[in-house]
């Protein structure tokens, strides 16, 4: 794949009642709910997943810059939490229906000093696809980097 062309991406997924089942290439992802809403919990639900596609993509893009700074990047922790008016979903007037707020915090295992840190952050969040796309949903979202 070269990275100066346009990406693409193609799910696609079949459903069994609250169980959706969806295949990326050679890759399964089954999302589910809990049986307190109607699912069997198979998998875990959407919105975990998009908190998870949160973390994954900023792995991703730090990794990609961190390789562009010479950054000593040994690893990413990360802890993502998102918080939901229920009322939202079920069609009640006036709920937001997005997160309301996201809390996402990182926690870096370097030998870097902070302010290459704070370059590091600054860059990978400016540049992650899934991140940019949750501020431009404006919603709320609190980022927080810290050296392991």
């Amino acid at each position: 794949m070269n990275l100066k062309d346009k990406m693409t991406f193609h799910v696609i997924g079949k459903t069994q009642k609250m169980k959706t089942t969806v295949k990326s290439k050679q890759h399964e992802i089954i999302m589910d709910e809990p049986p307190l809403l109607g699912g069997n919990d198979e998998g875990p639900d959407p919105l975990s997943y998009l908190l998870a596609s949160l973390a994954g993509c900023e792995n991703v893009i730090a990794n990609m810059v961190a390789q562009e700074m010479n950054f000593d990047l040994q690893s990413i922790n990360f802890d993502v939490k998102g918080q939901l008016d229920p009322r939202g979903i079920r069609g009640e007037a006036g709920a937001q229906v997005t997160f309301e707020k996201v809390w996402f915090k990182v926690s870096v295992v370097t030998s870097e000093p902070s302010e290459r840190l704070t370059e590091l952050k600054e860059k990978t969040d400016a540049r992650c696809p899934v991140l940019t796309m949750i501020r431009a949903a404006g919603i709320e979202i609190e980022v927080d980097w810290e050296k392991a």
